[in-house]
C-alpha cells in the first residue's frame, strides 16, 4: 500500500494520537497486519479478527487503526465491533442485580453481555451481499446504556473482515477452586460467598465460549501486570471526560475512587488471562508500562 506512512498523519490526528503512534504503526502493527493477511483470506469464511487488551491497553485504537489500513488503505470492507457495545442495557443488568447478585448491575464482566446479539451480528455480516446492509450495535458509556437503534451505524455487504475487540476476548473460564478465595476488597466484602464469581465463571465457560469459537484469529496485547490497569483505566475516564466537556453526560462519569472500585470487577479474568492466554493467542504483543511495544510473538503455525 504505497503512501500509508505518508497519509498516517490524518489518522494520528483523527484519534489524537502522539507522534510516537507512528513508529509503533510501522514497526509492529503494519507488518502484523500483512503477516496475517493471508491466514485470514484463508478462513474459508469472513474471517474474524479477535483483540484482546486489558483495560487502557490500546486495544480499540489498534481496532480502528486495522480499519483505517484495511479499508480506507487497503480498499477492504472492514465491520468493526467490540464486545462492549454488546453490554445488556441499564434495564437488564438492574434485573439481572436483582435477580443473581446486586454487583451484576455494573457493566463489563461475562454474564452483562447480550451474547445471542453479537452472535447474531457476526452472523448477519458473514451472509450479507452486494446492496444489504446490517446494523451494529454500539453502547453509550455516558449514560450506561446501550444506544438507541436509530443511532446504530450500518454497513453495506459483502464484508471482508469482522475485527472484534474486548477486554475478554478469547478468556477460558477458571477452575472452581480457583474461584474460592477472594483476591481483592470488593470480592471480599461484596462477594465473600463466592456467588458473583462463580456465576461469572459459569458464564464464562457457556456461552461466551460460543462467541469465541467465531474468531479465526486471536491477538493478545499483554500488558506487564494487574498494576498497570488501573492507571491506564484512569487515562481512558479522563479522555472521555475531555470529549464530553459541556455535556450533561459527563456528571455520569467516575471519579478516581469510583474508577478504583470498578477495576476490581476486572481484576480476577484480567489476571487469569494475563496468566494463561498467551499460550493459546495466535500473536502476543507484549507492552510495557507505558504501552510501548516490547515484543511480538507468533505462536508456531500461527
Amino acid at each position: 500500500m504505497p503512501n500509508t506512512l505518508d497519509t498516517l498523519s490524518k489518522f494520528l490526528e483523527r484519534e489524537k494520537l502522539p507522534e510516537t503512534y507512528r513508529a509503533q504503526a510501522r514497526d509492529s502493527f503494519i507488518p502484523f497486519i500483512e503477516a496475517i493477511r493471508p491466514k485470514l483470506a484463508a478462513a474459508g469464511r469472513v474471517p474474524v479478527l479477535g483483540i484482546h487488551g486489558s483495560q487502557g491497553s490500546g486495544k480499540s485504537t489498534l481496532a480502528e487503526f486495522i480499519h483505517w489500513y484495511l479499508q480506507e488503505q487497503g480498499g477492504l470492507n472492514v465491520a468493526l465491533l467490540s464486545l462492549d457495545d454488546f453490554y445488556l442495557s441499564l434495564a437488564e443488568r438492574q434485573q439481572l442485580a436483582a435477580k443473581r447478585h446486586p454487583l451484576l448491575r455494573t457493566r463489563g464482566v461475562p454474564g452483562t453481555h447480550d451474547i445471542s446479539l453479537a452472535l447474531e451480528t457476526i452472523a448477519t455480516l458473514r451472509h450479507i451481499g452486494a446492496g444489504e446492509r446490517a446494523s451494529l450495535p454500539r453502547f453509550d458509556k455516558a449514560c450506561d446504556d446501550r444506544a438507541p437503534e436509530s443511532s446504530w451505524p450500518q454497513i453495506s455487504g459483502p464484508v471482508d473482515l469482522i475485527v472484534f475487540e474486548g477486554w475478554c476476548v478469547g478468556a477460558t473460564p477458571q477452575d472452581e477452586a480457583d474461584l474460592k478465595l477472594p483476591i481483592n476488597e470488593l470480592e471480599r466484602s461484596e462477594d465473600s460467598d463466592a456467588q458473583w464469581r462463580t456465576y461469572v465463571n459459569s458464564c464464562l465457560a457457556a456461552e461466551y465460549q460460543d462467541l469465541f469459537a467465531e474468531l479465526d484469529y486471536l491477538l493478545m496485547l499483554r500488558a506487564p501486570d494487574f498494576n498497570c490497569v488501573a492507571a491506564w483505566r484512569s487515562e481512558q475516564e479522563q479522555k472521555l471526560a475531555q470529549r464530553l466537556a459541556g455535556n450533561v453526560k459527563a456528571s455520569a462519569l467516575m471519579d478516581e475512587a469510583a474508577i478504583l472500585r470498578f477495576i476490581q470487577h476486572y481484576q480476577r479474568i484480567t489476571t487469569h488471562c494475563l496468566n494463561t492466554l498467551a499460550k493459546r493467542a495466535d500473536c502476543v504483543m507484549a507492552l510495557g508500562t507505558q504501552r510501548e511495544i516490547l515484543n511480538v510473538a507468533y505462536r508456531e503455525g500461527s
